[in-house]
């Protein structure tokens, strides 16, 4: 039964870790750059997550064909004050230099404003040590699982 419980854990934390680099990956190469702002929060429970609360403004986008069908004409949808906290943030302590009012650079996706990663500069070395660590307790739960369900069987 634990054998059982640390490789589903264990494979469920690496399923987890390569979905979110594989979506910064692609934001970070497909999205559109902005500069956001970092917010004060609002709530108790806020405050506790490590990643920032953005605030950012999506660029303006055509959306088509307008004025009966005449041609170079389009459509601009107007601009979205997006609030959200960037994809794949896990250091254990927010940094220092993410106080409120900091501006931040980040890419977002433009069909899902709300997926935002921070710019690769923006991110320091313990975050990639983060998700070092994580990688690491997925793999040691896997192959503690694996030698539990060995043992047993």
């Amino acid at each position: 039964m634990g054998g059982t419980v640390f490789v589903l854990f264990g494979g469920a934390l690496l399923l987890w870790c390569a979905a979110e680099a594989r979506l910064r990956h692609r934001v970070r190469r497909r999205g559109r750059p902005a500069v956001a702002t970092v917010v004060a929060e609002t709530d108790a429970h806020g405050a506790l997550d490590s990643a920032p609360l953005l605030s950012f403004a999506t660029e303006p986008a055509a959306v088509g064909a307008r004025g009966g069908g005449m041609p170079g004409v389009l459509a601009v949808e107007a601009c979205e004050l997006v609030l959200t906290r960037p994809r794949g943030h896990t250091p254990l302590r927010r940094p220092a230099r993410l106080v409120p009012g900091t501006s931040v650079r980040i890419a977002y996706d433009p069909r899902r404003p709300a997926r935002a990663v921070l710019a690769p500069e923006e991110i320091g070395p313990r975050t990639v040590l983060a998700d070092l660590l994580w990688t690491v307790l997925g793999l040691g739960c896997l192959a503690a699982g694996a030698l539990l369900l060995l043992s047993a069987g």
